[in-house]
């Protein structure tokens, strides 16, 4: 293990890291306000954009984790960063719908493998009583970057404009490869052999025992399901606010710090409530945090005024992300520590899949239902019905994995 006071320097860079990845595919659901005039795309376009990066960020979850462990993750994390760089800048430069959905799609395969190298980079560089401290932190860089979110990308598109946001994001990138290259050093070539020769082997008949096994179907339909609420919201939620409520960009900003506020507060809160709970119990809390989400669903898109609109996703977000972060702890309780890593990745893919399908299906039912978002809407609430099913009906099965594992 390195020593504290490099651990939490390889801690604050991957934080660094994760912010600044969480913080480009956040912005660009406030920039797509000024891209959709500028590019002149319908609704159907703009959903196809928002959902180009999530292609290609989905088929690099398992494949990224595969290729940390083959070539090490400190050669992925350093490729990744540099990769989602160059593509970020290049955003800046896109001349029409066709380029952008490429270059986005581009930036989704680099930034896929940084989410598993740096989990990688974690388990190697911090003893087991440290890692899920760690992990806690990584994964509060989403809400902190949500929180902040909508008043920068106010103040950065309403001054510079959305091209050169998107330049200086690259630029940002491309001196965190460089501080990485420099700062991160670990054991590579002992962990990268000795992880190859007793894993890969093993590899088909890992996947083959994960797929053969309910519960693994059940967290992936349960991903998808709640990950599509949440990109669902997240994507579109400043172009409703412009075009049914009236708000402008500026108004934006400071109006979805509240629910920004509640996201963070729900995982640093969920957490806790999690450990707390024993097995069934807290599946119990998740089908009744989905149930929920629902029912504010609805309440939202009838809201009378914009105010009553924000109170209600304000506390939908508190739920989602409960359910957010119960499903990882799921796999860690339920699994055995053998096979997480790969069970993550195959359940991370469903919840990838979902921000790649959801926006791009708004688009089309905007488009449809003549500028409504009300069956938009509709379509969420039923994604939470499926994923209180997906909850509810996960069954205990450590046992049946590992006999499967060992057959």
């Amino acid at each position: 293990m390195n020593s504290k006071r490099n651990r939490n320097l390889v801690l604050a860079l991957l934080f660094l890291g994760w912010a600044l990845g969480n913080l480009d595919r956040y912005i660009m659901n406030y920039a797509v306000l000024s891209i959709t005039e500028d590019l002149q795309l319908s609704p159907s376009s703009t959903g196809l954009l928002l959902s180009s990066f999530f292609a290609g960020y989905a088929i690099m979850q398992m494949p990224g984790g595969w290729l940390a462990d083959r070539f090490g993750p400190r050669k992925v994390l350093i490729a990744s960063v540099i990769l989602w760089s160059i593509f970020t800048g290049l955003t800046g430069a896109a001349w029409s719908l066709a380029s952008m959905v490429v270059i986005r799609f581009l930036f989704g395969i680099g930034e896929g493998g940084f989410q598993p190298s740096s989990s990688k980079i974690i388990s190697l560089s911090f003893p087991k009583e440290e890692r899920g401290r760690a992990m806690s932190v990584m994964l509060s860089s989403s809400g902190i970057v949500a929180l902040i979110i909508p008043i920068l990308s106010a103040a950065l598109l309403t001054t510079i404009g959305w091209r050169t946001t998107f330049i200086i994001m690259g630029a940002a990138g491309a001196i965190i490869a460089v501080l990485y290259w420099f700062y991160i050093k670990l054991p590579e070539s002992n962990t990268t052999v000795r992880t190859g020769q007793t894993n890969v082997s093993g590899e088909k008949g890992i996947f083959g025992s994960l797929f053969r096994t309910p519960m693994v179907w059940n967290l992936v339909v349960a991903y998808f399901c709640i990950y599509a609420v949440n990109w669902g919201l997240a994507t579109w939620i400043p172009t409703y606010l412009v075009q049914n409520r009236g708000l402008d960009l500026i108004s934006i900003g400071w109006v979805q710090t509240i629910p920004g506020i509640t996201m963070l507060a729900g995982i640093y809160l969920g957490g806790y409530i999690i450990d707390k709970l024993s097995n069934g119990r807290d599946r119990l809390a998740g089908g009744i945090s989905c149930a929920l989400i629902g029912i504010l669903l609805f309440l939202m898109f009838t809201a009378t005024s914009v105010t009553m609109f924000i109170v209600y996703q304000t506390i939908v977000n508190l739920f989602i992300a409960f359910v957010v972060t119960l499903l990882p702890s799921i796999i860690l309780k339920q699994l055995p520590s053998s096979v997480t890593g790969t069970a993550m990745g195959i359940a991370n893919t469903g919840g990838q899949l979902a921000g790649f399908i959801t926006p791009m299906a708004i688009g089309f039912i905007v488009d449809a239902f003549n500028g409504s978002f009300n069956a938009a809407f509709w379509m969420l609430i039923v994604f939470s019905v499926i994923c209180i099913v997906a909850i509810l009906t996960i069954r205990d099965k450590k046992e049946d994995l590992l006999e499967k594992a060992s057959a």
